[in-house]
């Protein structure tokens, strides 16, 4: 069998149809673009969500007083309030639990802030002078208060790149005095831009303080609201978990058969969620665009069928001369498989573009699958295969007599 004659037949075959191989190959054109496409859409998505979960440590907690409720599924009590946690229990976590790093109590609460005639409602945030390492967070310009400030309750503010752009426009803010609650506050740094959350708020908005002064001096209250906790690595969250859970029960003096009066939440909990949520949407989305290319084969099989049928006289010829029912059939096959993969080869040039073309039109994050294109260069052949069996095994099944004589 001289598979260079074979290949050199069905290429001149094709070629005889040039309008009707091109659309029998759309669909695979489409099928697999579509699947590049919707695979980078979803791997995209997946990266930035764990690059911003990183950006805000992975070896972070947060310890909360009362229950919470996330997605239906509640942790801790509503017994006892939100006032059951202290500075005196993040002390302790601090010094009695090994797996535990840094921890930083917080309070917060909404105010207008005044600099000026400029005035702008934003979050005010107490917090340790430990925050910005727990979290990741660089400062812009000056410096961050310190643990002296949060001793003696000073007031001073270190202020987000929104405040900046909103007060100080044209102006260092750094030095200057800005008025919260009618109480003054010197500010004393600025700190680098993050952008939006994942759930889009402005993570510039706010103003940083001492715990203590916001506690004491805007406040009026002596509890915290919940704690910002780094355990020693990503590796040592879930030992932590455990660990602050069980202390802060034994502090509590809860029984064993009362929940907690706080919930521990883990971000690597998160970060594993927000992972296989991302992982089934790009299973589903490349799903839906993988049933294009089944259509795809559909297609081909229809049209090589149609082929077999005008070529019936041919085939009868070519039998009559020597030509062996195989060499018929791997003919068929051959012109099946190369649609599929000249249509593979296309549709993989649409997914790039319109991968790369994405980020720029509409904004989205998109990653290109190397995986994603090996799948559907296989996948591809794999149709021109099955799909073109069926009219070659017809093919080669003609009595060549019976061809001949078909007109």
């Amino acid at each position: 069998m001289n598979f260079l004659v074979v290949f050199r037949v069905a290429f001149r075959a094709l070629a005889r149809n040039k309008m009707r191989s091109a659309l029998t190959m759309l669909g695979v054109i489409i099928g697999v673009g579509s699947v590049i496409a919707m695979v980078s859409i979803g791997q995209g998505a997946q990266a930035s969500v764990q690059e911003q979960i990183a950006s805000v440590g992975t070896n972070l907690l947060f310890v909360r007083a009362g229950s919470q409720n996330t997605g239906g599924v509640r942790s801790g009590t509503d017994q006892g309030g939100t006032n059951t946690l202290t500075v005196e229990d993040i002390e302790a976590i601090k010094r009695e639990v090994p797996s535990v790093g840094m921890a930083s109590p917080s309070v917060m609460n909404r105010s207008q802030i005044v600099f000026g005639n400029q005035n702008w409602n934003t979050q005010i945030q107490g917090v340790s002078e430990q925050y910005l390492d727990i979290r990741k967070w660089k400062m812009q310009s000056g410096t961050f208060f310190t643990e002296a400030d949060v001793r003696t309750a000073a007031r001073v503010a270190v202020i987000g790149a929104t405040i900046a752009d909103n007060l100080f426009p044209g102006i260092d803010p750094v030095g200057q005095m800005i008025r919260v609650r009618e109480l003054p506050f010197r500010v004393v740094g600025v700190l680098a831009r993050r952008g939006q959350d994942q759930q889009g708020r402005d993570q510039d908005d706010l103003v940083m303080a001492p715990y203590t002064t916001v506690q004491k001096k805007l406040l009026a209250i002596t509890y915290i609201q919940f704690a910002n906790v780094s355990a020693i690595s990503p590796e040592a969250t879930k030992l932590a978990e455990q660990q602050i859970t069980d202390l802060l029960r034994q502090r509590h003096k809860l029984a064993p058969n009362q929940e907690n009066d706080f919930s521990v939440r883990n971000m690597t909990d998160v970060a594993d969620a927000a992972d296989e949520t991302n992982r089934i949407m790009t299973l589903l989305l490349g799903s839906i665009a993988g049933v294009s290319l089944l259509v795809g084969g559909i297609g081909i099989m229809n049209i090589m069928l149609v082929s077999v049928t005008e070529r019936t006289r041919e085939i009868g010829i070519r039998m009559a001369i020597g030509a062996r029912s195989s060499i018929v059939q791997t003919q068929f096959l051959i012109e099946s498989i190369v649609l599929s993969l000249a249509g593979g080869a296309i549709g993989i040039a649409l997914g790039i573009t319109v991968s790369i073309l994405i980020p720029k039109m509409l904004g989205w994050p998109t990653l290109i699958s190397a995986t994603a294109i090996f799948g559907s260069v296989l996948f591809s052949a794999a149709i021109g295969i099955i799909f073109g069996f069926f009219p070659a095994r017809k093919a080669a099944g003609l009595d060549p007599i019976e061809a001949l004589r078909y007109e």
